[in-house]
């Protein structure tokens, strides 16, 4: 992968280990020679993932709306800061820069942010890998959740296993880089009204 996307709170969180696990997954991607994006703020995971990477010497990119730019939540030390009008804008400028899609632990708008990124990827509109960083268990509960979905039988398997959980962001970064979209409807039965 030559771009990837880190979704992420900009909160570092209670546990040390989220910032460090930040830190650490923004220096593999520059170690990788790839393009780090992301949401562009100086704060919380979002700072720590673009210091990590700058620090490597990596390339970083900002997406920014206008709304929180004027807030001076912006860092000023980046490749490249891009400020767009929306949060709409912003998620279409990140995904079309990224080859991969990583969540760090994160709130509610890094949830939706990459359940958008599975629900494309899901329906056809990419073949990008997605995964989450599961720092100190962050992400066990969720993960539990998705296979009921497939229990309950509202996700197929096989889109189920489009979403990559690791604890070692290396490994999670590998495994993304070896991805194969899977050719299948998302439906799972037709219904007529």
């Amino acid at each position: 992968m030559r771009s990837v996307c880190v979704f992420c709170g900009s909160s570092p969180g209670k546990d040390p280990q989220y910032l460090a696990a930040a830190k650490l997954m923004g220096r593999l991607i520059a170690e990788q020679n790839a393009v780090l994006i992301y949401g562009g703020a100086r704060v919380g995971l979002m700072g720590a993932v673009a210091d990590g990477a700058l620090a490597a010497g990596g390339e970083v990119i900002g997406i920014l709306p206008e709304a929180l730019a004027a807030k001076e939540l912006a860092h000023t030390s980046l490749t490249r800061l891009e400020v767009v009008g929306s949060m709409h804008e912003r998620k279409a400028r990140m995904a079309d820069l990224s080859e991969g899609f990583v969540a760090l632990p994160g709130g509610a708008g890094t949830l939706e942010e990459i359940f958008e990124i599975w629900t494309w990827g899901q329906l056809g509109f990419h073949g990008k890998p997605a995964g989450f960083l599961n720092v100190a268990g962050y992400y066990d509960g969720l993960a539990s959740f998705l296979d009921h979905t497939v229990d309950a039988a509202f996700v197929k398997p096989v889109h189920r296993n489009m979403l990559t959980f690791s604890d070692d962001p290396k490994a999670l970064l590998e495994s993304m880089a070896a991805y194969r979209a899977p050719v299948s409807e998302k439906w799972l039965q037709r219904f007529e009204l």
